[in-house]
């Protein structure tokens, strides 16, 4: 293996750091590193092609009081194949926030579990504001370039999808909404090349809905007028709609006014449904109201008859009770899929009737979803979660959902390995939906080390068809998606594609 160092982060954090999501599986890293000549169990196939991107909540500093692992600063893990090659890459995202804490040498914005006041500095971004855009939940792919993004809105951050340099903000041709920011969990539509997305605050309209056309033009750009203050986190799109949520999950008005921000769950409230024409206009907004629940991730939605088909986690108790313990546990239980009971679920929206109709899809707890992103708005089959182990924000293996017969197929990384999100990457001249490879990156806590693990997408119980040793075990971390080769610009043009920039 050929390592290069590429830079190092400046980190405060305490030499004997005691806590659970920076330690053990969380530990961050602070050396940023390329690698090539990566050795490999099994073999790589050579119809593999393109680049796993997976980001990661990596602090370098302290909170100011009480740190929440969704507060760590975006890093970005590239895995690129082709020719059966592999290379690796991971670096900070040069946000506007990770530049000024490292200019101080200390935290400067207060976190998810903090109060907004406590912050050091009266800046800062989000759907309440005043806290510090980490850009480091979900990355997709758009015109070629890798964008990041932060849960509670913020601005978008290019990066090349193979040296992973960060290449700026998304500007839109000077459309870009920098006074609200957009949510994580912008859509890509690989069949017009748009991108759709959503923001939210505290100021009415509460949410605004919008498209960027594939040269980067901010096309559509509405208001999605809300009861008050909410808290999505994702939406779904068809060919013709976007689906966006109005969930009985949000802050408490109540504390709200006093400059709190606590979630609380309304159970006597219905989840509501909104179904928006890609190019519509606030006027044709149509609302769905459906069974209370919070739903953290959609997988996808098309269209069926008359009827909008939506597929995505149920949370049967999206408050869990605290059950005493530390405080640690009492916060985080949160981040326990086993505890919210986040199952795969469908709504059926029928357009004529204005009903809705629901049916559970499976009965395993499972989370972070993907699909086949060339079936992204269209009618699929299969989806790929994580399952997690008892009391902790992880993954400890991987499902198959089949949402025509309701069978899945499942595989456990094993005691003391935890993965990624996995991501599908369709073969290479592939046509069967489920005929590629998933991708994952786990951390071996048994052997201090972690891998890129390929499996077949047609049969994950066989395990992976080849393991690929990383420089350096990588913190656990949250979304990631597959970049194909032929959407990066200049993937085959150079002998080197890890030199690619992808502008």
């Amino acid at each position: 293996m050929d390592i290069e160092v590429l830079g190092r982060a400046l980190t405060t954090l305490p030499a004997q750091d005691d806590h659970p999501y920076r330690t053990g599986p969380w530990r961050p890293q602070q050396v940023e590193r390329s690698a090539e000549n990566l050795e490999v169990i099994g073999e790589i196939p050579a119809d593999l092609d393109g680049v796993y991107l997976r980001n990661t909540e990596n602090p370098v500093h302290p909170a100011v009081e009480i740190y929440h692992p969704f507060d760590g600063d975006g890093m970005v893990h590239a895995v690129g194949f082709r020719d059966g090659k592999a290379f690796y890459r991971n670096r900070f995202i040069r946000t506007d926030g990770f530049v000024a804490e490292q200019d101080a040498g200390r935290a400067l914005w207060a976190g998810l579990a903090e109060d907004p006041s406590r912050s050091p500095t009266r800046t800062g971004w989000g759907a309440r504001g005043r806290m510090k855009d980490a850009s480091s939940t979900d990355v997709v792919l758009h015109n070629g370039v890798a964008l990041t993004s932060f849960y509670q809105c913020g601005d978008l951050y290019r990066l090349s999808p193979t040296t992973l340099e960060t290449l700026g903000k998304a500007t839109w041709n000077g459309k870009f909404p920098s006074d609200i920011g957009v949510s994580a969990h912008p859509k890509f539509d690989e069949r017009t090349g748009e991108l759709l997305f959503f923001n939210y605050g505290t100021e009415a309209p509460y949410m605004h809905y919008g498209v960027v056309d594939r040269a980067d033009n901010l096309v559509t750009y509405i208001d999605v007028p809300l009861p008050g203050p909410r808290l999505p986190h994702d939406m779904a799109f068809t060919e013709n709609y976007a689906i966006l949520n109005d969930l009985p999950l949000y802050w408490a008005p109540q504390a709200l006014a006093q400059g709190k921000y606590a979630a609380r769950f309304h159970p006597d409230t219905p989840a509501r449904l909104a179904v928006i024409p890609r190019h519509g206009t606030t006027a044709d907004i149509r609302w769905f109201e459906a069974d209370p629940t919070y739903v953290l991730h959609w997988t996808n939605a098309y269209e069926e008859g008359d009827e909008i088909v939506l597929e995505g986690f149920h949370q049967s108790d999206p408050v869990p009770p605290s059950g005493g313990g530390t405080l640690y546990q009492r916060m985080f239980r949160f981040l326990d899929n086993n505890q919210l009971g986040g199952r795969l679920h469908r709504w059926r929206l029928d357009l004529t009737t204005g009903l809705c109709k629901e049916e559970q899809l499976s009965t395993l707890p499972s989370e972070f979803g993907m699909i086949n992103q060339r079936y992204a708005g269209r009618k699929h089959r299969y989806s790929y979660a994580a399952t997690s182990p008892a009391g902790w924000f992880l993954f400890d293996g991987m499902v198959k959902h089949d949402s025509l017969t309701g069978g899945l197929e499942r595989f456990e990384f094993g005691d003391g390995v935890f993965g990624s999100e996995t991501a599908m990457a369709p073969r290479t001249g592939s046509t069967a939906e489920d005929d590629g490879y998933l991708v994952t990156i786990t951390s071996d806590m048994n052997r201090d080390l972690s891998e890129c693990l390929i499996f077949d997408a047609r049969d994950i119980t066989a395990g992976p068809v080849a393991r690929i040793r990383l420089p350096e075990r990588v913190s656990s971390g949250t979304h990631s998606t597959w970049a194909p080769g032929s959407l990066i610009a200049g993937w085959d043009e150079q002998d080197d594609p890890a030199a690619t920039v992808g502008l």
